[in-house]
């Protein structure tokens, strides 16, 4: 068996899981509230714990994939997340409800410093393969709506988290099976040069990666996290069940991965510098938009948002793919989560702040000053050849 692509296939299939099961409870939200007596907003606030275990948690993995072994890492992801999903399917108080969002957080966050570096490790065609991989990723946001709100209507609530948690154990199985160890290759240091020949300063590169990870996470996760309750309120008139909802919620999820495919495929041909500041300039517009339209509107731009927000994280993963050398890009992919995820888990308590006082619209409006922060970044991010070799920091 062809053991590149083998290996592809199931990091392709662990990104699925990663952001679907981070994404369960907020889709699964509205048909908990009566079971433990809080209104949305408190219940949105149980996950704070998951989200910042999320990135937390993302340096040791990153640490234990490079030093120690990525495919055991693997190996955690799978039957851990699997197992957390289960014991939060089966919760009957709040404390146990908490306690299994959180542990999801701890296994989920193995995923990307580990899985990221092991599919660059893998890859021919870098920006294509990270592009697909990305597209999976945004197929796993846009399964959390559709096939939670499908169980969640046809089986209850824990159904949404038990049977995906299933699915994740009989994964690792067949992952422990058909995917053997190989050791992490080396690459010596080379200085990275812009696309007239003079040095690129890692400083500026790794500065701006840093603002764009930070302030990139916190719109990412307070849009993924708020997109089923704001089409509820914009799209009453449409809404008859939990199904079509998430149905709806899904396609303008489904749009990002259209993004993440064209441009992972973009950037085997092109600077990294032109898809990072189109995507960036966008984000604003729509984001002040979405604080104000009603109806079909939400749907468009909606999915236009997912579009360019989903197109950034594959050119901020493209970054680190193209300056780190392999046997560093664990830790380096690790820190990058670690600050993601941990920016974004601010949004957990943006979200209960601002929304019961300001609505949507308030919520929006802030995110959109996120957004513009965003693209100031971009314009300073330097010019970088079509094709970047791997390998630019020892």
């Amino acid at each position: 068996m062809n053991q590149p692509r083998n290996v592809i296939r199931y990091i392709n299939a662990a990104h699925v899981i990663d952001h679907m099961f981070m994404l369960i409870f907020p889709a699964a939200v509205l048909g908990m509230g009566q079971t433990f007596g809080l209104d949305f907003a408190r219940m949105i606030g149980l996950s704070l714990g998951g989200f910042i275990a999320f990135g937390a948690c993302s340096l040791p993995a990153g640490w234990l994939g490079d030093r120690w072994s990525r495919r055991s890492m693997m190996l955690l992801f799978f039957f851990g997340i699997g197992a957390a999903s289960i014991f939060t399917g089966l919760s009957s108080t709040v404390p146990m409800l908490t306690l299994g969002l959180t542990l999801i957080g701890v296994f989920a966050a193995i995923y990307h410093p580990v899985g990221t570096a092991m599919l660059v490790s893998y890859a021919r065609n870098r920006g294509r393969e990270i592009g697909i991989n990305g597209m999976w990723g945004n197929l796993g946001v846009a399964f959390s709506a559709l096939v939670t709100g499908f169980l969640v209507a046809q089986f209850g609530w824990r159904s949404a988290f038990i049977l995906p948690g299933a699915v994740s154990i009989l994964l690792g199985v067949l992952f422990a099976w058909q995917v053997r160890e190989e050791p992490i290759p080396l690459q010596p240091h080379v200085k990275p040069r812009s696309a007239s020949g003079q040095q690129i300063s890692m400083v500026m590169v790794f500065g701006v990666l840093a603002l764009v990870t930070a302030t990139g996470g916190v719109v990412f996760n307070a849009t993924t996290m708020t997109y089923p309750k704001l089409f509820q309120e914009r799209l009453h008139e449409w809404l008859a069940s939990p199904q079509l909802l998430g149905v709806i919620v899904s396609l303008a999820y489904a749009f990002g991965a259209v993004a993440q495919l064209s441009i992972g495929r973009m950037l085997d041909r092109m600077s990294l510098k032109w898809p990072f500041v189109v995507l960036t300039l966008c984000q604003a517009p729509l984001l002040f938009g979405l604080a104000y339209v009603d109806g079909l509107s939400v749907m468009v731009l909606g999915a236009a948002l997912m579009f360019v927000v989903f197109g950034q994280v594959t050119v901020n993963d493209a970054m680190v793919a193209h300056f780190v050398a392999p046997q560093w890009q664990s830790r380096i992919f690790a820190l990058r989560y670690c600050l993601s995820f941990g920016a974004s888990a601010t949004a957990i308590p943006l979200i209960a702040f601002v929304e019961p006082r300001q609505g949507f619209a308030g919520l929006y409006l802030i995110l959109g000053g996120f957004a513009a922060l965003t693209f100031v970044a971009a314009l300073v991010f330097p010019r970088t050849p079509a094709r970047q070799p791997a390998g630019q920091v020892a």
